[in-house]
């Protein structure tokens, strides 16, 4: 499952607890990541399920949930 993965990269990169990452969670807001954070996250992403996220996109993401939806539609 992508959210499964999702949450574990997040848990590992950013060191948060695993019950704080759900759909709705605000990437820079309730998981505390910086724009270090999500640039060293998208390249994760982008390895983990081999794709590519266009810089453009990164701006739409927000929340846990908008990762999962791009992906679940890219792969």
């Amino acid at each position: 499952m992508v959210f499964e993965k999702v949450k574990e990269i997040l848990c590992d990169q950013l060191d948060v607890e695993e019950e704080k990452v759900t759909m709705e969670a605000n990437i820079m807001e309730d998981l505390e990541a910086d724009s270090l954070d999500v640039v060293d996250l998208v390249m994760s992403l982008e390895e983990e399920f081999d794709i590519e996220i266009p810089d453009e996109e990164v701006e739409n993401i927000k929340e846990v949930g908008d990762i999962v939806k791009y992906i679940e539609s890219h792969i």
